[in-house]
């Protein structure tokens, strides 16, 4: 069995992910310390960063705890399995399967295992419009892309990775389903 060391000291096989596995605090470690864009961004922004502005746009629309903590989480199998830039991601079907077995093991462990078609296809539009919004603001020859009007005014500070993290952190307890 191959397993890898996580931030907190548990050895898990990313492979076989069990509930038992997960921690709040190796994901918002690891998404605080991971670069958007595969690191071809103007400057340091994490996925913790980007998640959380997802979370905050759910909440600005005046969507459920529930789907404010789905936008929270969306990228939480990156915590095991690192981030790949989207026009690799779909060529990778193998790593797709890795990615949903893993994100099934983390809805479950925050109560989000019954997400149901229309509240996944929520989440997913916020994060492409995030995503658009992200590729205006940190990408090179992007400055002129049609971003979607979204309702929050997403923070995109140049922040350190420790607050990034503790906010994270802070965020999910205040939206857990399930105690962490």
């Amino acid at each position: 069995m191959a397993t890898m060391n996580t931030y907190t000291g548990n050895k898990i096989d990313p492979m076989n992910m069990a509930v038992a596995d997960i921690s709040i605090q190796d994901i918002a470690h690891a998404l605080s310390l991971t670069c958007r864009g595969g690191g071809h961004v103007s400057y340091f922004f994490s996925v913790a960063q980007h998640s959380i502005n997802c979370m905050n746009e759910a909440k600005a629309r005046g969507w459920s705890e529930r789907l404010q903590l789905a936008c929270l989480l969306h990228d939480a199998s990156e915590a095991y399995i690192s981030d790949i830039i989207r026009p690799v991601k779909v060529h990778l079907s193998n790593y797709l399967e890795i990615e949903r077995s893993i994100m099934n093991v983390i809805l479950e462990r925050f109560g989000l295992a019954d997400l149901s078609e229309e509240e996944n296809a929520m989440w997913k539009q916020i994060d492409d419009e995030m995503m658009n919004f992200e590729l205006k603001s940190f990408m090179k020859g992007e400055e002129y892309r049609t971003v979607d009007n979204l309702v929050s005014v997403p923070d995109k500070a140049e922040r350190p990775w420790r607050e990034v993290e503790a906010e994270f952190i802070i965020c999910t307890e205040k939206l857990s389903i399930t105690l962490i």
